[in-house]
Formats: structure tokens, sequence, C-alpha cells
């Protein structure tokens, strides 16, 4: 019960408070009527496998509430984090709409409500419902998006300055303007955010000191300020 005291449970989609910018969050109340139908709604607490890579598509998992990431893993067992996903994004939407293993694994990074969707019963969704094949089209090109910013960062940047910088510029574009410059919260550890960008956990430590040392930004506990982005964005290029 304390799990579930603590998340806040959403109820319903159409009377969610938590509505986002996500995939399911925009639909007109029809769809998320038809949306409700289908759904199976679970809790899971931090560090809970929603899908493995190369697993068969079972279904969709939409994020209610908390945060999960998707990563792949090499032979090596290095590990690649692709992104961190929140409320109302859909994971695994490729798989299931190409139907092909799912391309990553999805690991819930906090206590997280989730929705799940069968693959069936979400492709006959998407048939029915042409706004909901739209916003699913525009979410997988946003994803696209982002594997093509994360490429270049990984393959075509080669500073640590200029990967970090790169990774808090992007971070800081859902940022709040503040007297002290723009603030977001950062809760990825050094390793993770590494994990991103393809360095190592002091790497990203050093760096972080490095920028904080040269005024380029200010960490208050989760909270990390950018005093400004021009000077940021010069380490960016380098």
């Amino acid at each position: 019960m304390g799990l579930l005291n603590s998340l806040g449970l959403t109820g319903n989609c159409e009377n969610c408070s938590r509505k986002s910018d996500g995939f399911f969050c925009n639909l007109s109340r029809e769809t998320l009527r038809a949306l409700e139908s289908m759904r199976f709604t679970n809790i899971y607490p931090q560090g809970a496998v929603l899908f493995a890579e190369q697993d068969a598509p079972q279904g969709v998992f939409v994020i209610c509430k908390g945060r999960a990431k998707l990563s792949m893993t090499s032979s090596e067992g290095k590990s690649v984090i692709l992104r961190i996903v929140g409320p109302g994004e859909a994971l695994g939407l490729h798989a299931v709409v190409s139907g092909q293993p799912y391309q990553a694994s999805a690991e819930t990074v906090e206590p997280c409500q989730v929705a799940f969707i069968r693959r069936d019963d979400f492709l006959r969704f998407l048939r029915q419902h042409p706004e909901a094949s739209l916003n699913a089209a525009q979410q997988l090109s946003e994803n696209y998006q982002v594997a093509c910013e994360q490429v270049r960062s990984l393959g075509l940047v080669h500073s640590a300055t200029g990967k970090l910088a790169g990774f808090l510029l992007t971070c800081a574009t859902k940022g709040q303007p503040t007297r002290q410059g723009t603030r977001m919260l950062l809760t990825l550890t050094h390793e993770e955010i590494g994990q991103m960008i393809g360095l190592s956990r002091e790497t990203v430590t050093r760096t972080m000191g490095d920028f904080r040392h040269r005024q380029l930004v200010s960490v208050r506990g989760s909270a990390v300020f950018i005093p400004d982005k021009g000077a940021l964005e010069h380490y960016a290029e380098l």
C-alpha cells in the first residue's frame, strides 16, 4: 500500500490529472474510452524489466506515472541508454507495428504505473481510430529524431566536453527560465549519463566539475541551472 499511495494512482485516461504531450494523452474522448476498454494497468517497482531486447512483441507499454529507460547491450556486456521516457510515452511501438522483436530493453528507473495493451488489440485500435494512427506516426518520427541526435553525439562529437554540453543543452529544451538561468531537473546518475553519451562515469564527473568551475552550470541537488546557453553551446561545438 505504501508504494500505491506514494505513486498517486491515475484512475483512467479521460480524467487523468497528469496529462502530458505523450502519445495517448491528447486523444479525443471517444478514442480514450476505446483505449480504456483494452488496457491493463499494473504497478512496477524501480528496476522492473517491462520487456527485453529481442523479445517477441507482446504489446505496447504506456507510462502513466514515473519514468523508465530504454537501453541496448552489446555482446561484451556494454550498455547504452537510448533515452529516458516519462508519462504519456508508448514503449515498444515500433516492434508492435512492424512485428519485429523489441529493439531495446525497457526498465523502470523509479516506481511506475504502466498501462499495457496487447498487440492484436492495439493494431485493431489503430485501424479503427485514425487520430491514434497519426499520433503513433508522430511518436515514431520523434523517436527517430532522438536516435539521430544520439548517433551524432556518440559518433560525430569526439570530445567529452562536447558530448556533455550537447546532452545538457538537449535536456534544457524542456527546462524552465529563472533568474539563475534555465533550470532543469537531472535525476540521472553520472554513470547513466555516461551510458547515454558514450563516456565513463569518471569522465562525466570530471567534466561536470569543470563546467561548474567555469560557471557554465550550477547544481543544487537534482536541479541544474545553465546561466548562459550560448556559452555552453560553444563547448558543444568543440
